[in-house]
């Protein structure tokens, strides 16, 4: 018998969900019962598109820069003043800049803006969020957040230091606020991915140098599907994962070890 994974009645903000790994979570999140609030920088099209599909009483899309706290504070408080409550935080947002760069040589800027990005922001969205489900626990309700790391925040990442250095610290966050958030019934896990086809990536697998070289470090010889993270991300949010908190699920095709 096969057992569904629901979300039925409950509320999610997904970041960066107008594309790649955001977007088939939206999907899959939608399908599975939820309401979901996505944000997105300069896909308009696309978010409109995603909406359009699933349905404005399903999900709704909004532009939202997260470039820092703030915006993130902005962002929660947007979703629930559309759907009343929050029940999941998936941080799937994030930017690899594709050129390489020797730490010498490597910018402030660069290394301002990644952490910007890809850290200062999630701190912001999970504060504020946990602020919102801590009020919600007196209805018993369970919250649940997923933070998409990196197979570089496990390994690190040779002349991305930034970007690696900025997944290694998601992965400590998600050891620490798992046990800190335990006991009012607050999920923190990570999933993370490997090389997906995503926008994101699309540089370095579409140069046959940089391309042939990635697939010779993932075992199952091929790089992920989008909906091959979004799964994952739903079940962590589920009650069939209800005694996991503070895990670092890979999906990676064996490349962290092998690595």
């Amino acid at each position: 018998m096969a057992i569904p994974l629901s979300l039925s009645g409950k509320v999610a903000l997904v970041t960066g969900g107008s594309r790649g790994i955001g977007a088939a979570t939206v999907r899959m999140f939608v399908a599975a019962g939820a309401s979901v609030a996505f944000n997105y920088q300069r896909a308009r099209a696309q978010a409109e598109q995603l909406v359009k599909k699933l349905g404005e009483k399903n999900c709704t899309a909004f532009a939202c820069d997260l470039s820092g706290a703030q915006s993130a504070q902005k962002l929660v408080a947007s979703a629930v003043s559309r759907f009343g409550r929050l029940d999941v935080l998936v941080a799937n947002h994030g930017v690899w800049p594709p050129e390489d760069a020797p730490v010498d040589q490597m910018s402030d800027e660069q290394w301002r803006n990644t952490v910007t990005v890809n850290l200062d922001s999630v701190f912001g969205l999970i504060k504020h969020s946990v602020a919102q489900m801590k009020k919600q626990r007196a209805a018993g309700a369970a919250g649940h957040i997923v933070l998409v790391s990196s197979t570089a925040g496990q390994r690190g990442e040779a002349f991305h230091c930034d970007y690696a250095a900025t997944k290694g610290a998601l992965i400590s966050m998600v050891k620490g606020l798992s046990t800190e958030l335990a006991p009012y019934r607050i999920y923190v896990n990570c999933v993370a991915p490997g090389w997906v086809a995503t926008d994101m990536a699309a540089p370095a697998l579409n140069d046959p140098k940089t391309r042939d070289a990635i697939f010779a470090t993932i075992p199952i010889g091929r790089v992920g599907k989008p909906e091959e993270i979004a799964a994952p991300i739903l079940f962590l949010c589920t009650e069939h994962a209800g005694f996991i908190t503070g895990e670092v699920f890979n999906v990676n095709g064996g490349a962290v070890l092998a690595g």
